[in-house]
């Protein structure tokens, strides 16, 4: 009886540390996936057909590439700014204008992966910006606002080249999909910067509206 107590309770004791080691290797896990999709979609980024997919089934594609150097963020932005594109990646809203150009840039990203970096931006930080044309485009932090989706506008409506991003905020919340977002918004300084060229040159126009952002 002794002995069948005493392995019964290294079994519960062993489904306790499995359980708990459970969130950790969730987090793991997505961590590892965001990652492999930067991959991926840096060699896409790469191929000559501006609309190549990452991988097969994917329903995006790359648009644009993200620097803050002083970060040390670096990454490739999607097409589109929904739930599924965010999971690999920032993603440029549908109806944002193209990097450089008048009017607003918005690129959504998770608070937890690609843009965990951003709760340490500051007024005044640079922000490298290339678009599909390949020519690199310098921004200016202006401001860093918390705004309340349920009562608050993310979206400024403004002709200048505005450049927006935004994400879910607290960054150290524990669950996702709160209302508060994390607004960056930074002014266009130079186009065409020298900043690792290419020979590539193109273009491509986004159209349609603005996603909501519940699920950054």
């Amino acid at each position: 009886m002794n002995l069948l107590k005493n392995r019964l309770k290294k079994l519960v004791m062993a489904a306790l540390v499995v359980c708990a080691a459970l969130p950790a290797a969730d987090a793991a896990y997505m961590l590892c996936k965001a990652e492999l999709a930067q991959h991926l979609i840096k060699r896409a980024w790469a191929d000559p057909d501006q609309q190549a997919r990452p991988w097969p089934w994917a329903d995006t594609h790359p648009v644009a590439r993200l620097n803050v150097d002083r970060l040390g963020l670096q990454t490739w932005v999607l097409s589109g700014a929904t739930g599924n594109v965010l999971a690999f990646g920032p993603g440029l809203a549908t109806g944002s204008s193209q990097p450089g150009h008048r009017g607003v840039t918005l690129i959504g990203g998770h608070r937890d992966t690609h843009f965990k970096p951003l709760q340490h931006i500051k007024n005044g930080d640079v922000i490298d910006l290339q678009g599909l044309d390949r020519q690199w485009h310098r921004y200016r932090v202006t401001s860093i606002d918390i705004a309340d989706s349920r009562t608050e506008s993310i979206i400024s409506d403004t002709p200048e080249a505005t450049l927006l991003l935004v994400t879910c905020y607290p960054f150290n919340a524990l669950t996702s999909g709160g209302p508060l977002r994390y607004v960056v918004e930074a002014e266009l300084l130079a186009t065409k910067i020298d900043k690792n060229p290419t020979t590539d040159a193109a273009q491509q126009a986004v159209a349609g509206n603005f996603e909501a952002y519940n699920g950054l």
